[in-house]
């Protein structure tokens, strides 16, 4: 993948990938050989089965009207409906090819679209004024039946705390809290938030009062304002600055020449990967969230911008609940709770 470049050269794989690619493009190659194959026999066929229906109807229609028993009228009209026939043959033969290519990435489409939503919207379709209290009961989940990821996980979370959540790699710490934004459906064990069950909850609404800085930082194609602008697309100048300084963003936007207004390419290329999490995080908070997850999406800053960060998350809202994942326990020692995984 062109994206994978960097790893491809770091790891000196630049051989095997070529090889790789060979290999799909000869089998491609190979494919295609066959299909014109077929296609230029088939093409001629039917062009030659035109012209010998004509041939034969003119010659055993020449040798009835010899005799008398049809009529040179009647032999015209024959071969005008079957060259209209057999032409539309020749047109249905002409997309036969453009169809065989569509049909494989046809199947593909109809897959996602047959794909069942794997969390249910709820009957209910309850309303949620504000995220109040979250609490986990027997919380337990498996993306199959052979491993569970989560395993009856109970805990509490008040308005306006700061929960961390540590463990090691593959501890379920993402997983856990993907299930608060119903990104997927506990499978077994309830999580409620006042004491309703968020599985009757709308998600829509649940969704716009919770926002999500990612471990793996996304960026759009854009300006650096148009990133942080999409956590609120009404948030004004003065908000966008102000989402920026919380997140440690603000010092290193002013720098670039065109500042807010700067391009990114492609995922943010041309910006370090602390500077990408800050935009990740001042997108997040400029949604002005009641629920704030953090996850692990400081691991690329400093110690002391990290530490900046937060202090300053502690002072930009005072009711904002707050969860954050990490892996090492400096990152969450000034959480009001700690859960280990």
């Amino acid at each position: 993948y062109l994206s994978g470049v960097r790893v491809v050269k770091a790891f000196n794989r630049s051989d095997y990938e070529n090889k790789r690619f060979e290999g799909f493009n000869e089998e491609l190659g190979n494919l295609s050989t066959r299909a014109m194959q077929v296609m230029s026999i088939f093409s001629p066929g039917i062009n030659f089965a035109i012209n010998a229906g004509i041939v034969s109807v003119l010659w055993i229609g020449g040798i009835y009207v010899s005799r008398g028993t049809m009529k040179v009228g009647q032999i015209i009209a024959f071969t005008n409906y079957m060259t209209q026939i057999l032409y539309s043959i020749m047109i249905i033969s002409s997309v036969f090819n453009t169809f065989v290519k569509s049909k494989a990435s046809a199947s593909r489409i109809s897959e996602v679209f047959e794909e069942e939503n794997s969390s249910s919207p709820g009957g209910s379709g309850l309303g949620l004024d504000k995220i109040g209290e979250i609490r986990f009961e027997n919380v337990s989940f498996a993306y199959d039946d052979n491993h569970r990821v989560v395993q009856n996980v109970s805990f509490t979370c008040t308005p306006g705390e700061t929960l961390g959540i540590i463990g090691s790699t593959g501890s379920g710490k993402s997983t856990l809290v993907s299930l608060i934004p119903r990104f997927y459906d506990p499978t077994c064990g309830t999580i409620r938030i006042d004491g309703l069950d968020i599985r009757y909850m709308d998600k829509k609404v649940l969704r716009d009062k919770i926002a999500l800085v990612p471990q793996k930082t996304l960026l759009f194609t854009g300006s650096i304002l148009e990133n942080i602008k999409w956590g609120d697309e009404n948030a004004s100048l003065e908000e966008i600055e102000e989402a920026a300084r919380a997140a440690e963003a603000d010092g290193f936007i002013s720098e670039f020449p065109e500042k807010y207004d700067t391009k990114l390419g492609q995922g943010g290329v041309n910006l370090s990967g602390g500077q990408k999490q800050r935009i990740s995080i001042a997108r997040a908070l400029v949604k002005k969230p009641e629920l704030l997850i953090l996850d692990d999406c400081t691991s690329a800053v400093d110690a002391s911008t990290e530490s900046r960060i937060r202090k300053k998350l502690g002072k930009y809202s005072d009711h904002l609940t707050c969860i954050v994942i990490a892996q090492k326990i400096a990152s969450v020692m000034s959480a009001d709770r700690i859960i280990v995984m």
